[in-house]
C-alpha cells in the first residue's frame, strides 16, 4: 500500500510538476526562532484558513436546501434544523464557525499588531488583511439576516437607518441595503446574493493575495526589543535570518496543523453538542416592540447605539465605523519603521486593551440588555396604577402609549436606558418635571411636539403621584 501510495503521488508530481509549484511554496523557508514557545503565536492564521475552509463547505450544504424567499426562508431553515438529515449538525458547524472566524481573524490582526509584522516590508499583508477582517464581518452580518426571523428582519430595518446617516450618500445607501423604498423580497435575495456569491468571491481573492505575499515577503520574525526596522538595512538582514532558518513545511507547519485541527474539532463539537441556533419568532413589521438582538460578537456595537444620547447617534453612526476603517489602513503607513516589539511600543498595548476592555463591558451591556423592557407585553404593574383616577390614570395610561415606559421603570417594570422613576416626584417638582417632558434633555428627546398640552398635563399629574 505504502509503495502504491507513493507511486501515485511520484505520478501527481511529475504531471503536474508539484515539486516546482506547491511543495516549493510549503517549504518556503521561515526564520528558525519559529521552533521555540514563542512560535506558537504565528498560527492563528493557518486556524483562520482552516475554518473558513469549513465555512464554504457548510455553506454550500445550507444553500442545497435553504429558499431565499420572504415566504419560505424561515421554514427552509427549520425544515434543516429539525428534520433534514446532518442538518442541525451542518447549521451548527456554519453558525459556530462563523464567531470563530471574527475571533480568529481579531485574534492573528491583534497578534501581528503587537509583533509589529504589518512594518516594512509587509504593509501591503497588512492592509489585505485588513479587507480580509472587513469581509468577515460582513459575512456575518448578512448571515444572520439570512435568517429571516424577527431579529433579522429589524436589524435590516437598523442597518438601513444607519446607512441614510451617511452624509450626501445616504439616501441611496439606505435603498442599496433595503432593494427599494421597504424591506422584503427583493431584500432577502439581495442579501442571499451578497452573502454567497459576492462576499466570498471578494475572500477567495484576498486570501490568494494574502499568502502570495506572506510567501513572497517571508514570515516575519518574532520581534526582539532594541532591534528596529530600519528599511535601508531590513532585506540584507532578514536574508541572513532566512540563510540558517527552516523549511516551513514539515518543521514549522506540524504547529499550524494542530492548531487547526482543533479549531475544526472544537467547532464540530459544539455543532454537535449544542446544535443549531433556535430561530426566533417569524418577521411581523407591525410589532414595533421586538427588541432585535444581533449574534453575541455585534452585542458591543448594539449597546453602543443603544446607549449614546439620541443627539450624538449620527456622529457616532458615521464616525465610529469611519475611524476604525481609517486607523486600520493608516496603521502601516504611518508607523512602517522603527521598534517592533511590545515593550518598546506601550502605545499600541494601549490601542489594544483599552478598546478590548470597552468592548468586553459593552458586550455583557449587551447581555443583560438594560435599557429594553424586563416585562412581556407594554403595561404597568397594578402597584404602578392602584387608586388612580381621572387625570393620573389617563397619564398612567400615557406613560405607555407615548413609550416613556421603553426607556424608565416604574415598580420594576420597564427599560432602563434611562433614571427609574418610581419615586421621581420625590425629587422633582411638578414644574420641573414638566419642564422635563417637554424639553427633553440628558439624551432624553423633547416630547413637547408628540403630545399635546391636555397629555403634557396628564403625565406630569400620574408623574407627581410617585413619591
Amino acid at each position: 500500500m505504502r509503495s502504491l501510495l507513493e507511486r501515485c503521488a511520484s505520478w501527481l508530481g511529475e504531471r503536474f510538476e508539484l515539486e516546482d509549484s506547491v511543495l516549493a511554496v510549503l517549504r518556503h523557508p521561515v526564520p528558525r526562532e519559529l521552533e521555540r514557545p514563542i512560535g506558537w503565536w504565528y498560527v492563528i492564521g493557518s486556524a483562520t484558513l482552516a475554518i473558513f475552509v469549513i465555512q464554504v463547505v457548510t455553506g454550500v450544504g445550507l444553500a442545497m436546501t435553504y429558499v431565499p424567499a420572504p415566504n419560505s426562508a424561515y421554514d427552509s431553515l427549520q425544515f434543516i434544523s429539525h428534520d433534514a438529515t446532518l442538518g442541525s449538525i451542518v447549521r451548527g458547524m456554519h453558525y459556530f464557525g462563523s464567531g470563530a472566524m471574527v475571533v480568529l481573524v481579531l485574534a492573528h490582526m491583534t497578534q501581528v499588531y503587537l509583533f509589529g509584522a504589518f512594518k516594512f516590508p509587509r504593509e501591503a499583508n497588512w492592509l489585505t488583511g485588513s479587507l480580509l477582517l472587513l469581509a468577515t464581518l460582513a459575512m456575518a452580518f448578512t448571515g444572520q439576516l439570512l435568517r429571516w426571523d424577527q431579529d433579522a428582519f429589524w436589524s435590516i430595518v437598523v442597518a438601513a437607518e444607519q446607512a441614510a446617516r451617511a452624509p450626501v450618500i445616504g439616501d441611496w445607501l439606505a435603498r442599496l441595503v433595503v432593494a427599494g423604498s421597504n424591506v422584503g423580497g427583493a431584500t432577502l435575495t439581495r442579501f442571499y446574493a451578497t452573502h454567497v456569491f459576492l462576499i466570498p468571491a471578494a475572500i477567495f481573492g484576498l486570501i490568494g493575495m494574502h499568502l502570495y505575499l506572506v510567501v513572497k515577503r517571508g514570515i516575519s520574525e518574532p520581534p526582539v526589543a532594541g532591534e528596529p526596522v530600519e528599511p535601508r538595512t531590513y532585506r540584507a538582514r532578514y536574508t541572513e535570518i532566512l540563510r540558517r532558518g527552516i523549511p516551513f513545511w514539515p518543521d514549522a507547519a506540524w504547529r499550524d496543523a494542530l492548531v487547526a485541527t482543533l479549531a475544526v474539532v472544537a467547532v464540530v463539537v459544539l455543532a454537535a453538542a449544542i446544535g443549531a441556533p433556535a430561530l426566533g419568532k417569524p418577521p411581523d413589521p407591525t410589532n414595533v416592540l421586538a427588541d432585535p438582538r444581533p449574534d453575541w460578537y455585534f452585542l458591543g456595537y448594539f449597546a453602543v447605539l443603544a446607549l449614546i444620547p439620541p443627539a450624538t447617534e449620527s456622529l457616532v453612526i458615521v464616525g465610529l465605523p469611519l475611524f476604525a476603517f481609517v486607523f486600520l489602513f493608516l496603521v502601516p503607513l504611518l508607523w512602517p519603521d522603527g521598534e517592533r516589539h511590545w515593550s518598546r511600543r506601550p502605545a499600541a498595548v494601549a490601542a489594544v486593551a483599552l478598546p478590548f476592555v470597552a468592548y468586553a463591558a459593552l458586550t455583557v451591556a449587551g447581555l443583560q440588555s438594560p435599557w429594553v423592557p424586563q416585562l412581556e407585553g407594554a403595561a404597568l404593574p397594578s402597584a404602578a396604577t392602584h387608586g388612580l383616577s381621572g387625570t393620573a390614570a389617563h397619564g398612567a395610561d400615557l406613560f405607555v402609549t407615548k413609550s416613556c415606559w421603553a426607556c424608565h421603570q416604574i415598580e420594576g417594570s420597564g427599560g432602563r436606558r434611562g433614571p427609574d422613576l418610581t419615586h421621581v416626584a420625590s425629587r422633582l417638582s411638578r414644574d420641573q418635571l414638566t419642564q422635563r417632558v417637554a424639553t427633553g434633555g440628558g439624551g432624553m428627546p423633547a416630547y413637547a411636539g408628540s403630545v399635546t398640552p391636555i397629555e403634557l398635563d396628564d403625565l406630569v399629574t400620574y408623574l407627581a403621584t410617585r413619591k
